[in-house]
C-alpha cells in the first residue's frame, strides 16, 4: 500500500479565484491549503502546488517558488495559474515564459477564472482603463498575447469560468 502524499497547495490571489480553486484542490487531495505569503515552510511537504492568478499575462506567486528553490529539489511541484484567457495551448505555452531559471522545470496547469469589473481595487481599475485605451487603438489581429483579445471582450462585464474540470490534468499528474 502506497503511503498517502503529503502536500501543500499555496495560492496568490487578488480577487478570489485562485483561493476557490486552491481550496477545490486541497478538498481532492488532502493537502494543507493556505496564502502564499503566509507560507512558512515546504519542506515537510512531497507535492507543492502554488494557485497564482494571472494578471497582464504574470503569473502571482512565483516569487515564492524562486525563494524556495532549494527547499522545492525532489518535490512534486506545479503551478496552477488561474486567468481569463482560454484554455489553450496559447495561453499555456505564454504562461511557460514565467517559469525561468529555476522554474523551468516546474510543471505548469491553466485554468480560466472570473472577472469582476465592479470588484476591482482602484488602482487595477485605472490600469485596466488605461490597457483598455491602449489596445482599444489597435486592430485584434494584433494582439500579441492570448489574454489581451479576452481582456478587450471582458471589460467592463462580469464573467466567471471557473470550473473544477481545469482542474483534472493537475489531479490526474499527482497520481502519477
Amino acid at each position: 500500500m502506497r503511503q498517502r502524499m503529503q502536500g501543500l497547495v499555496l495560492y496568490c490571489s487578488k480577487y478570489g479565484t485562485s483561493k476557490a480553486y486552491a481550496e477545490l484542490i486541497g478538498e481532492a487531495t488532502g493537502f494543507a491549503v493556505c496564502a502564499a505569503a503566509n507560507a512558512r515552510t515546504v519542506q515537510s511537504a512531497d507535492a507543492v502546488i502554488l494557485c497564482g492568478g494571472v494578471y497582464a499575462g504574470k503569473i502571482a506567486g512565483l516569487k515564492l517558488l524562486k525563494k524556495n528553490a532549494a527547499k522545492l529539489q525532489g518535490k512534486k511541484v506545479a503551478v496552477f495559474a488561474a486567468g481569463l484567457s482560454p484554455a489553450d495551448e496559447r495561453t499555456t505555452a505564454a504562461l511557460k515564459r514565467n517559469l525561468t531559471g529555476g522554474l523551468a522545470g516546474i510543471t505548469l496547469f491553466y485554468g480560466r477564472g472570473a472577472w469582476k469589473s465592479g470588484s476591482l481595487k482602484s488602482g487595477d481599475r485605472f490600469l485596466c482603463r488605461l490597457l483598455h485605451g491602449m489596445l482599444a487603438k489597435k486592430d485584434a489581429s494584433q494582439y500579441e498575447e492570448p489574454w489581451m483579445q479576452t481582456f478587450m471582450e471582458s471589460y467592463g462585464k462580469d464573467c466567471d469560468f471557473t470550473d473544477r474540470q481545469y482542474l483534472l490534468p493537475l489531479l490526474e499528474w499527482l497520481r502519477s
